[in-house]
């Protein structure tokens, strides 16, 4: 099966509508993402194959459960690296507003780069967290490059707009994690769990609603 196979039918599987012109932007977007990590080291996934599945269908897997977010949504990827989760989601979803944050000069450049070719309606940022200004105007703040869901709480909360999402991007249920939060974190988040066509193992999106 090539990459454009593989790719209609894992869209197809997780049931998003996606039409030839987003596909095709998709598999572009994983040609950039294969040319420039052989220079870059953007990620450790080398195979294009590999790439359609752990990184591409990994991020679309989490628009089932987001879209409920306002058509014109404006979107947060902290720690995008090489675009992931905010690119795929600018592709699907492109009247989402997305702002790509790293702080990682070859990584920025890269996401800089995809953008323009692919023509996106995204935003690039070079910067850490801490020090962006933007704070609470995104309807949604994600992130999968964050080890622990304190941290990237304490870091993304102040993004969020009143009553926005803040989504952690997980393996394993982090039941642990879950249990440590501090107690000024939003309580009852909504805790999916995500299946990747092509993947064995467990993903999970945990998702916060920010306070009014």
């Amino acid at each position: 099966m090539n990459l454009a196979d593989k790719l209609a039918g894992g869209i197809a599987a997780l049931g998003l509508a996606l039409n030839q012109s987003q596909q095709v932007t998709l598999l572009a977007y994983l040609a950039l993402l294969a040319k420039w990590n052989r220079v870059y080291n953007l990620t450790a996934v080398r195979e294009p194959e590999r790439m359609l599945t752990l990184h591409v269908l990994d991020s679309l897997a989490v628009l089932p459960v987001l879209d409920g977010l306002p058509g014109a949504a404006r979107v947060l990827d902290v720690g995008s690296g090489g675009g992931l989760p905010g690119i795929p989601l600018a592709i699907a979803r492109p009247e989402w507003r997305v702002t790509l944050l790293d702080a990682n000069q070859k990584k920025a450049s890269f996401l800089r780069q995809a953008s323009t070719e692919l023509g996106l309606n995204a935003q690039v940022v070079q910067d850490r967290i801490d020090a962006f200004p933007a704070r609470g105007g995104f309807d949604l703040v994600i992130s999968r490059a964050f080890a622990d869901l304190n941290d990237f709480l304490r870091a993304a909360l102040p993004f969020a707009a009143p009553r926005g999402k803040v989504a952690a991007m997980k393996g394993v249920h982090p039941y642990e994690e879950l249990a440590q939060l501090a107690p000024e974190t939003p309580r009852d988040p909504i805790i999916e769990r995500l299946k990747v066509p092509g993947l064995d193992a467990e993903r999970h999106l945990i998702v916060f609603t920010s306070r009014p």
